[in-house]
């Protein structure tokens, strides 16, 4: 079994193993963590609304005064913010036709494979929303990582990039209070779910005065996320990923890590595929200090490459097209 490489928090991956014995989320979850790794690092906690989350930030903390004898000092109070975390609904239907699925050699087994193309199809938005989603500009989705590490400063550190072939390492630090993914309040699933809805009649897409027979399944997510501390997430930007100038720079995410707080306790490192292969043939290099490679660590026991203990997922999600950052 794969082992999390945050540690033992609960994730998409023990949730959904644990939810219905009698189901098949087991494989929904093996399918879900393959192209998105995310999926099987982030905790999912329950939200304290329906489809938001309310909390507060630090601001300023008190910081003391020194005294001597007979001398007083000011009363002091700490300050906070108030922030508020939305919340999406991501749902599809999927329909077959009856006689259609009857005619297969085992049609429990064709309906199980078509529920896990249509669960692998929604991981993969639930991921690049993620990553990219907006609720300022798209209010049915809630907002990911991107839109908050938009800004150079001392957690968004650029490699000089520019022009249409940009892309970005993320580094996120998962836990209750930094990072985490929420579900509705008093909803008794988090991540995806799946509703075999049975026999159904349906209409015809051609002809919607004529009707059939199918098989309904409904899969469905409630979910957002939500940053607890601002200061637990970073992001190398304008990184080219093509040719040889503006690169990556393995200089700059040390920078990143070395601003998170908590020593980087819980932080994990995401790229696409084109940043991993250049992080692997930085790794073969004996003069390498930074990158090292676990036996069996990974995902589906595969190797799990590191850089200075940290470890690298691989997050297909992450596209080679972004928006310099400036």
């Amino acid at each position: 079994m794969a082992t999390n490489a945050v540690g033992s928090q609960l994730t998409l991956v023990e949730i959904l193993n644990n939810i219905d014995p009698s189901g098949n989320q087991a494989r929904v979850a093996e399918t879900l963590t393959k192209m998105n790794s995310m999926m099987q690092d982030a905790p999912w906690l329950e939200a304290n609304g329906q489809l938001e989350h309310r909390g507060v930030r630090d601001l300023k903390l008190p910081s003391g005064s020194w005294r001597q004898y007979n001398q007083g000092v000011a009363s002091e109070e700490y300050q906070t913010v108030p922030y508020v975390e939305s919340m999406g609904m991501l749902e599809t239907y999927s329909e077959v036709d009856k006689a259609l699925a009857d005619r297969m050699p085992n049609p429990a087994a064709y309906r199980a494979l078509r529920a896990r193309r249509f669960i692998e199809g929604i991981g993969q938005t639930l991921a690049t929303t993620l990553l990219y989603g907006n609720a300022g500009t798209d209010p049915e989705k809630f907002t990911g990582f991107q839109p908050r590490l938009n800004t150079l400063n001392d957690n968004v550190v650029g490699c000089g990039g520019t022009g249409s072939d940009l892309t970005s390492i993320y580094v996120i630090q998962w836990g209750p209070d930094m990072c985490h993914m929420i579900y509705p309040k008093g909803h008794t699933h988090a991540g995806i779910e799946h509703k075999d809805l049975g026999e159904m009649r349906i209409e015809d897409t051609a002809d919607s005065t004529k009707h059939l027979q199918a098989y309904v399944d409904h899969f469905r997510v409630y979910g957002g996320l939500v940053i607890e501390d601002e200061r637990c997430l970073g992001r190398v930007c304008n990184i080219e990923s093509s040719g040889s100038t503006n690169s990556f720079n393995e200089d700059k995410l040390i920078e990143v890590i070395n601003v998170l707080p908590f020593d980087a306790q819980g932080a994990v490192i995401y790229c696409n595929k084109t940043m991993k292969t250049r992080m692997q043939i930085l790794l073969k290099d004996k003069t390498n200090v930074n990158f090292t490679m676990d036996g069996g660590n990974g995902l589906s026991g595969m190797p799990l490459m590191r850089f200075q203990g940290i470890p690298i997922r691989l997050m297909d999600a992450i596209v080679n097209t972004e928006s310099a950052v400036s």
